[in-house]
């Protein structure tokens, strides 16, 4: 089962290099399992047992089983995580050709580990809004291969290089495409066109606009001597969306249950599809009825937010509280914080806790130092928003924000056995 897990991941991390095909292939996931797509333009005419998914901006996705038994009666089993991730994207006039040279100029997109962009063999992808027949259309591309990279300067030229220097953003980000001739222009556009032709079989009129983030061509992979590692990009945070995936086509079909993964928590949340809008809120109205009934059905729900930890780093161990250092492969890590940075409380956490001992998953748990800054997630921002009790979880990762991250290799499965537990738990605490 291990196995079979981190192969999942691997090839859901490949088929999504942005948040708009994580969220497709999380659709292409539920359909295959019989969920229906509601779309939000519509009436909705939802029936107890069915199953059914919603998204918005092609960019965050919810999915609902409603269960055999009520929701009023059980209340809702929500697992929430996001499809975003630190990365660079390509703005609206990117073009630069310096010293015979084609470049893009970029836009850093979160709180990126820059450094490692440098020397990386990277693609294209995302959405493209253009002209057809007439009409405006949408499609998602993905060139696939190796198109830019960013080459470091040498050495020889900064020999502050290893003494640590701050990468200028706007001039030393923008990844070289191709060489010019003598005179030579390029239009990013005519690019993007010939890329819709040949994905797509479409001839554009024009294109229009563009989300467009570039990304890093190397596969994912199980690493290490005793293979005890999964390395990859965007681990934060599609390693909590593909376990929660597998955890809902595992729970069988007697609660409630939920899963969210939305957009834009990397950036804040603040959008009409991120945690900090109202997609969540609206599409459970909707689900659940009239306002006594919504808020009696959240109050006995609960929501388990889940996004990466940081496990103990052994060259930087300094970094963490001593009493509270999730190692990889040590299982799923509660996350604490008294300021609410963490939606966590005893009775949360101790549910959850519980929870882990009943199906022998290990736990860990995480507070930050005293002295540094904490993270946050989307669970106070959704505890806020809907008043649901709230738990912040997630697996221990090394090398956060970078373009490639490093989990454990065992802790996949412990993620998805205790959230389908959770799933299928009678007793919410």
């Amino acid at each position: 089962m291990r196995e079979a897990l981190n192969q999942g991941l691997i090839d859901f991390l490949k088929a999504s290099p942005t948040p708009f095909h994580a969220t497709a292939s999380l659709a292409a996931r539920l359909e295959a399992a019989g969920y229906q797509r509601l779309d939000e333009r519509e009436p909705w005419q939802a029936q107890p047992g069915g199953r059914y998914y919603v998204t918005r901006n092609d960019s965050s996705l919810i999915a609902i089983q409603l269960g055999r038994r009520a929701p009023l009666e059980g209340g809702l089993r929500l697992v929430g995580t996001h499809t975003d991730s630190p990365c660079l994207r390509v703005k609206p006039q990117p073009e630069l050709a310096r010293q015979g040279y084609w470049q893009l100029g970029v836009e850093v997109y979160g709180g990126m580990l820059l450094a490692p962009w440098f020397d990386r063999d990277l693609s294209l992808a995302g959405r493209v809004t253009f002209k057809h027949d007439g009409k405006l259309h949408s499609r998602l591309i993905d060139f696939k291969a190796p198109i830019a990279v960013i080459p470091n300067l040498a050495i020889h030229l900064n020999r502050e290089a290893n003494q640590g220097w701050e990468i200028n953003k706007q001039t030393e980000l923008p990844p070289i495409l191709a060489q010019l001739a003598t005179g030579e222009q390029r239009d990013f556009r005519t690019l993007v066109a010939k890329q819709l032709e040949h994905e797509h079989g479409i001839q554009v009129e024009a294109v229009l606009d563009f989300e467009l983030s570039f990304y890093d061509t190397q596969s994912a992979a199980v690493i290490g001597l005793e293979q005890e590692f999964i390395a990859g990009a965007r681990l934060d945070n599609l390693l909590s969306c593909y376990a929660g995936l597998e955890a809902l086509l595992a729970a069988g079909d007697q609660e409630s249950c939920v899963l969210v993964c939305t957009d834009h928590e990397e950036i804040g949340s603040c959008s009409a599809c991120g945690a900090d809008g109202p997609l969540l809120e609206q599409v459970l109205r909707r689900l659940l009825g009239d306002e006594e009934t919504f808020v009696r059905c959240i109050q006995r729900s609960l929501l388990v937010s889940a996004d990466n930890a940081h496990g103990v780093h052994p060259n930087y161990a300094d970094k963490h509280d001593g009493n509270h250092g999730p190692s990889l492969n040590g299982g799923p890590v509660i996350k604490v914080n008294n300021n609410q940075r963490y939606a966590s409380n005893s009775e949360t956490a101790g549910f959850f806790r519980h929870l882990c001992l009943e199906h022998a998953v290990p736990v860990q748990c995480f507070v930050s130092r005293s002295d540094l800054g904490c993270g946050s997630t989307i669970g106070p921002i959704t505890a806020s928003k809907l008043g649901v009790p709230t738990i912040d979880i997630g697996l221990p990762t090394f090398a956060m924000h970078s373009i490639r991250e490093l989990a454990g290799s065992q802790d996949l499965a412990h993620l998805v056995k205790v959230l389908t537990a959770f799933y299928q738990s009678p007793e919410l605490g």
